[in-house]
C-alpha cells in the first residue's frame, strides 16, 4: 500500500475526480479529519452545489420506488428460492449533469403525481377500513339492544348513552330507585376480565347525573355518524368494507402496472444520480488553494505507475503526484484484502472477529482449513454429511446462478459436507448406527472393517473415545503452534524482535523439552539420560525466556493458559460422540415404534426418524459451527491476531441496475 497526494490545477479535478470514480485505483480520505495539520496552510475545499440537486432527485426517486416496490406482485416460497429476481441491467448513455437533470425531470413529470395521489388514495382508504373496523366492532357490542343508533345523544326530553364499562355493579348502585333512569348491559369480556356493553337512557333532567357516571364509569362510544339498527348498520358496514377492498385493488392493480413498467427505468435513473451524487459529494475530502485541489489516499504499491500514468494523462500534466510507502504507526493504513475466487465466506468468519491490521498475517486460508476440519470433526456423521453435501451441491449449481451470496456459501458447505461424511465413515456414524440396526438387524456391526497403518477402521468413538481423544490433541497442537509460527512471522516483519524471541519463541523450546518430559515421566517413554537433559534446559530456557518478557512469575499464567486451550480443543470429541449418541437415540425409538405399533409403525417410523434427524442434524450443525468459530477466535487467535484493521475501500464505481453503452467507433 502507498500513500498518494495530488495536487491538480482545478480546471482539471472534475476529469480527474471521475478518471477515479471509473478505475477504482484510490482510496479517498478526509483530509481535515485524517491530516487536519494540512488545513492549518490550506483551505478545506467545500462540497459542489450540484450534490444537493442530485440528492433531491435522490429523494423523490427513492419515494416513487417505494411506493412501487411496496405495491409490486412478488412470488414467495419455495418459488422465490428457486427462481430469484435478478435485477434488470438498462443500458444508458453517457451524459452531462444538465442533461441527466433534464432526463430526470422530464421523467418526474410524468409519472411522479399520479404515483403519490394513488399513494394518497391508498393510504386514506386504509384510515377509511380502519374506521369501518372500529365502528365494526363497537356496533357488535349493541345487537342485543333494539334501538335506531341516531337515537344515542341528546334530545328535548331524553339523553341516550353507550359504551362499555367493566365496574356494573357501582354504576347499578349510584342509579338505585330513580324512576327517571333506565339501564341495559351485555357481558362482553371475561371471567378474567369482565366488561359491559351499556346503554343509559334517561329524562333530560338526569343529564348531570348521566354525564357524571359516564365521565367516571363508561367509556362512551361516539356513533353519532350511524343511523339504522345495530343489524342494518353492521350489513351497511360490510358492504362499505368490500368497496374499500375493491377501491384498493383497483389502485394496486394500477401502481402494480407502473412497477412493471417503470421501475427498472426508476432504479437505473436513481443509479445514475448516486453516482453523479457521489462524485459531487467528495470534493469536500479536498484541501484546496486559490488555483488547485489537494487529494489524498491509498493506493495498492502494484498500481502506483497505473494511477501517476492514468491521471498525468487526463489532466495533460497539470498535476503534481507523488507517493509513499507508510508506516503502520502513526498512518494506519488501510489493508487489501485479496479475496480468493471461492474464499468469500471464510473471509466472512474472519471479519466476524476483525479486520486483519495493515501489517498482520491474513489467517482466513488458515480459518477456512481448520474451521471445515473441525466442523466435520465435532458433526462427525456420514448420513448428516451427505445431506449438507447434497443440499450445498444444489444450492451451489441451481441457486448460485442468481447469487453470489448463496453460492460462496454453498461452497463452503460442499467442503463441510465432505468432511463430515469421510469423518463419520470413518466412525462407523450413519445416522447413528442406522444401517446396522434396521438393515442387518446387527447394531454392533460395523459398515466395514480394515485395518491402516495399525489402527482398525472404522474407529468406534462411544467404545473407543481414546483415539479419538488423541487425534482432537495432536490437530490442537498443530493448529496452536501455527498459530506461534504466523505470530514469530508476524514479529518479525514488525521487527519485534524481542517478542518474537521471548513471547513466540520461548513455547517452541518449552513445548518441546516439556513433551520429551512428559512422555519420560508419564508414558513411559525410553529417553537416555543425555536427553533427558536436553528436555529439561528446553523447557527451562522456555520457561526463562517467557517470565523475562513477562516481567516475572506471571508468566506461569501463560503457561497455564496455553495448556488450558490445548485441552479446550477436547471438545471435538465431546461434540463429536454427542452427535453419534443423539442419533443412536433417535434410532433406538424408532425401534420402539416398530414394536410398538406394527400396522401403521412403517408410516410413523418413517415420519420420527425424518423430523428426529432433522432437528439432531440442525442442533449438532448449530454446535459444530459455534465450537469450531470458538477454537479460531479464541485459542488460534490468541498466538497471534489482534484485529482492528480497516479495509481497503476505493472510490469506485459499482453498478447494479445500469450499464454504459459502448459506441463502435470506425
Amino acid at each position: 500500500m502507498k500513500k498518494a497526494s495530488l495536487i491538480v490545477h482545478q480546471n482539471y479535478v472534475e476529469v480527474v475526480i471521475k478518471t477515479l470514480h471509473e478505475t477504482g485505483l484510490m482510496e479517498i480520505i478526509d483530509i481535515s479529519r485524517e491530516e487536519p495539520d494540512e488545513i492549518q496552510n490550506l483551505e478545506q475545499a467545500s462540497m459542489d452545489p450540484d450534490a444537493s440537486v442530485c440528492t433531491t432527485y435522490e429523494l423523490r426517486l427513492a419515494k416513487l420506488i417505494d411506493i412501487l416496490k411496496r405495491t409490486k406482485k412478488r412470488s414467495s416460497g419455495l418459488k422465490t428460492i428457486l427462481h430469484p429476481q435478478i435485477p434488470e441491467v438498462k443500458t444508458v448513455e453517457e451524459r452531462s449533469l444538465e442533461e441527466l437533470f433534464s432526463y430526470a425531470e422530464g421523467v418526474l413529470v410524468n409519472i411522479e403525481k399520479n404515483i403519490l395521489e394513488n399513494e394518497q388514495k391508498l393510504v386514506e382508504l386504509d384510515e377509511q377500513k380502519q374506521k369501518i373496523n372500529q365502528d365494526f366492532q363497537t356496533v357488535e357490542h349493541l345487537t342485543s339492544f333494539d334501538l335506531d343508533l341516531s337515537y344515542i345523544g341528546e334530545s328535548k326530553y331524553l339523553i341516550v348513552k353507550a359504551g362499555k364499562t367493566s365496574d356494573l355493579p357501582t354504576i347499578k348502585d349510584e342509579i338505585g330507585e330513580r324512576e327517571n333512569i333506565v339501564l341495559y348491559s351485555k357481558n362482553i369480556g371475561t371471567k378474567k376480565k369482565p366488561e359491559w356493553a351499556i346503554l343509559l337512557a334517561a329524562h333530560i333532567s338526569e343529564k348531570e347525573e348521566i354525564e357524571k357516571i359516564c365521565r367516571e364509569k363508561i367509556l362512551e362510544f361516539n356513533l353519532k355518524h350511524l343511523k339504522d339498527s345495530p343489524e342494518e348498520v353492521l350489513k351497511s358496514l360490510k358492504k362499505e368494507m368490500i368497496n374499500v377492498e375493491k377501491e384498493k385493488i383497483k389502485i394496486t392493480s394500477k401502481l402494480n402496472e407502473q412497477s412493471e413498467k417503470q421501475l427498472p427505468d426508476l432504479l437505473a435513473l436513481r443509479e445514475e444520480i448516486q453516482l453523479e451524487r457521489v462524485e459531487k459529494d467528495v470534493t469536500k475530502n479536498f484541501a484546496k488553494t486559490q488555483t488547485t485541489y489537494v487529494i489524498k489516499g491509498w493506493v495498492l504499491e502494484k498500481k502506483d505507475d497505473e494511477l501517476k500514468n492514468l491521471i498525468t494523462s487526463v489532466s495533460k500534466d497539470h498535476v503534481l503526484y507523488n507517493s509513499q510507502t507508510p508506516s503502520a504507526n502513526p498512518d494506519n493504513p488501510p489493508t487489501y484484502i485479496k479475496k480468493p475466487k471461492r474464499a468469500a465466506a471464510f473471509r466472512t468468519i474472519v471479519e466476524l472477529f476483525a479486520t486483519p491490521k495493515y501489517d498482520e498475517v491474513d489467517p482466513t486460508i488458515f480459518v477456512g482449513i481448520f474451521f471445515i476440519l473441525f466442523f466435520g470433526f465435532m458433526l462427525g456423521d456420514a448420513g448428516y454429511g451427505l445431506v449438507i453435501l447434497f443440499a450445498s451441491l444444489f444450492g451451489f449449481f441451481r441457486l448460485g446462478r442468481h447469487s453470489f451470496f448463496i453460492k460462496n456459501w454453498s461452497f463452503l458447505g460442499i467442503w463441510l459436507g465432505l468432511t463430515t461424511t469421510v469423518v463419520g465413515f470413518l466412525t462407523n456414524s450413519f445416522f447413528g448406527n442406522l444401517v446396522p440396526r434396521f438393515i442387518y438387524n446387527n447394531p454392533d456391526k460395523p459398515l466395514y472393517s480394515i485395518t491402516v497403518i495399525g489402527v482398525d477402521l472404522p474407529i468406534d468413538g462411544l467404545r473407543n473415545p481414546i483415539i479419538l481423544l488423541t487425534i482432537a490433541l495432536i490437530l490442537a497442537l498443530i493448529q496452536l503452534n501455527l498459530g506461534v509460527i504466523l505470530g514469530l512471522c508476524q514479529s518479525y516483519k514488525r521487527r519485534d524482535y524481542k517478542s518474537m524471541v521471548m513471547q513466540n519463541g520461548s513455547w517452541i523450546p518449552m513445548q518441546l523439552g516439556g513433551g520429551m518430559l512428559i512422555g519420560y515421566f508419564i508414558l513411559d517413554w525410553h529417553l537416555g539420560t543425555t536427553m533427558i537433559y536436553i528436555a529439561s534446559i528446553l523447557t527451562l530456557l522456555g520457561v526463562i525466556l517467557l517470565f523475562i518478557y513477562t516481567r516475572g512469575p506471571i508468566g506461569f499464567f501463560s503457561i497455564t493458559g496455553y495448556v488450558g486451550d490445548w485441552l479446550s480443543y477436547a471438545r471435538l470429541i465431546a461434540l463429536g460422540l454427542s452427535t453419534s449418541g443423539m442419533a443412536l437415540a433417535c434410532n433406538v425409538v424408532g425401534g420402539l415404534i416398530l414394536q410398538m405399533v406394527p400396522i401403521i409403525g412403517v408410516v410413523l417410523f418413517v415420519i420420527v426418524m425424518i423430523f428426529a434427524h432433522a432437528a439432531n442434524l440442525l442442533i449438532q450443525s448449530l454446535g459444530a459451527a459455534v465450537h469450531s468459530l470458538r477454537l479460531q477466535y479464541i485459542e488460534f487467535f490468541n498466538r497471534f491476531y489482534e484485529g482492528g484493521g480497516k479495509k481497503f475501500t476505493p472510490f469506485k464505481i459499482r453498478r447494479v441496475y445500469t450499464k454504459i453503452e459502448t459506441k463502435n467507433v470506425e
